[in-house]
């Protein structure tokens, strides 16, 4: 018999399960995780260093990185939000660092780091942890003590007064929870990269720009950020926070949909018109083609210059109003058309979940079982790409724990 039994040895479930502990001490906690190791996905996070949060500290800021879950998220992060999980985590003598584009690591370069540091806490608190124990059933036992029964693989039954489910996407789980009468919402994916085959890509791959703006045609979705050229198509900070946006929307369209890409950013179509006119007097003997403007790379530039029917070895005093046109479009409004999505496994992240009007986000616990609490992915709420998604989770987590 536990007092408490998580299930589900994520960021989420860790969290809980040790800032419940250290509140009251001597419960009887267990965390059960489905698979052979826990906290997975902090290991492989931010290409193994963990994106532990980001450095937007201004709760109504804050919600605004989230296409679902803005509005619930709001007074829950004025509880603990960036600022607390980087307490958190220094004070347990994990230092932590911004980089430029405000995401937050471990000073370590290392998710190591941060398993270690949540993994000494569980021991501390005498947290049992046990691996490959896939929880099958669970039931509300309607007894004096309100206990929750579960059956997990094995066959191995087990007991306790309070559970809380932090199992991230998991459709065994959803499908528990559906049986207890808790609206799913069907989940989609979220946070993937766009499948295009184009000839102005093909040999580009590994290139970048620092800050492209993607738009879906017959839509009003639009994103800016770094976006990568893949050998399967676009990908990047950009076309990621994108994704997530439109996830909804992209898979009803089965992902297939336009995009327009202005590789240049915020500079119009007017501006850089104006600026390969000025060419052509200025640079009037120089070879268009093999002299990249704008800042962009060398082999974007050429590619795009094909596109508009530039010549190799053409110059700008050969350079015409047509030229100009087309390249002014290809750099400003290049179009794309996406037919399919690749997700990368180990950030894989979905937009869906749990129906967070079943949700009392004062305690994170479901309104219709208060001794039932919900927190991480298993909801529906997820972010944009940044430390985000676990900020939602560490949140989530530690205000369960207050009410565990």
């Amino acid at each position: 018999m536990y007092d408490i039994i998580v299930v589900g040895g994520g960021a989420a479930g860790f969290f809980a399960a040790i800032n419940t502990a250290e509140k009251k001490t001597g419960l009887r906690i267990a965390i059960l995780e489905r698979g052979r190791d826990v906290l997975q996905k902090v290991k492989v996070s931010g290409g193994g260093r963990c994106n532990v949060t980001h450095a937007c500290f201004e709760p109504s800021k804050l919600v605004k990185y989230y296409p679902r879950g803005e509005n619930e998220l709001l007074e829950p992060f004025k509880r603990f939000n960036p600022t607390h999980t980087v307490e958190w985590f220094e004070s347990r003598g994990v230092k932590i660092k911004k980089e430029a584009d405000g995401r937050m690591f471990p000073v370590s370069d290392s998710s190591q780091s941060i398993i270690d540091c949540l993994l000494e806490a569980a021991q501390r608190n005498n947290i049992e942890v046990i691996t490959n124990a896939r929880v099958e059933h669970f039931e509300y036992l309607k007894t004096n003590t309100s206990n929750w029964k579960l059956r997990v693989s094995g066959d191995r039954l087990l007991q306790s007064q309070k559970l809380m489910i932090a199992t991230g996407s998991d459709n065994a789980i959803w499908n528990l929870l559906e049986k207890l009468k808790i609206n799913i919402i069907q989940p989609v994916p979220s946070l993937f990269t766009f499948n295009i085959k184009d000839e102005r890509l093909s040999d580009l791959m590994g290139l970048s720009v620092p800050n492209a703006i993607i738009k879906i045609q017959k839509t009003n979705f639009e994103s800016n950020g770094s976006t990568l050229i893949t050998h399967w198509g676009l990908s990047g900070p950009g076309i990621l926070k994108l994704s997530s946006w439109a996830a909804r929307d992209l898979n009803a369209a089965n992902y297939k949909f336009g995009i327009q890409v202005n590789w240049l950013g915020n500079k119009d179509i007017e501006f850089v018109k104006a600026f390969l006119h000025n060419q052509i007097n200025a640079q009037s003997k120089k070879n268009v083609m093999a002299n990249a403007e704008l800042g962009l790379p060398i082999r974007l530039w050429k590619s795009l210059c094909k596109a508009a029917q530039i010549g190799e070895f053409q110059k700008w005093a050969e350079t015409g109003k047509k030229h100009i046109q087309r390249l002014t479009e290809q750099l400003t409004a290049s179009t794309f058309e996406v037919n399919g999505k690749s997700t990368f496994k180990e950030e894989f992240v979905t937009a869906g979940g749990v129906d967070l009007s079943e949700i009392d986000f004062e305690s994170y616990s479901l309104k219709k079982y208060p001794n039932l609490f919900l927190a991480g992915e298993v909801l529906n709420i997820d972010a944009i790409t940044g430390g985000f998604n676990f900020q939602a989770a560490w949140t989530g987590g530690w205000i369960a724990a207050q009410n565990l």
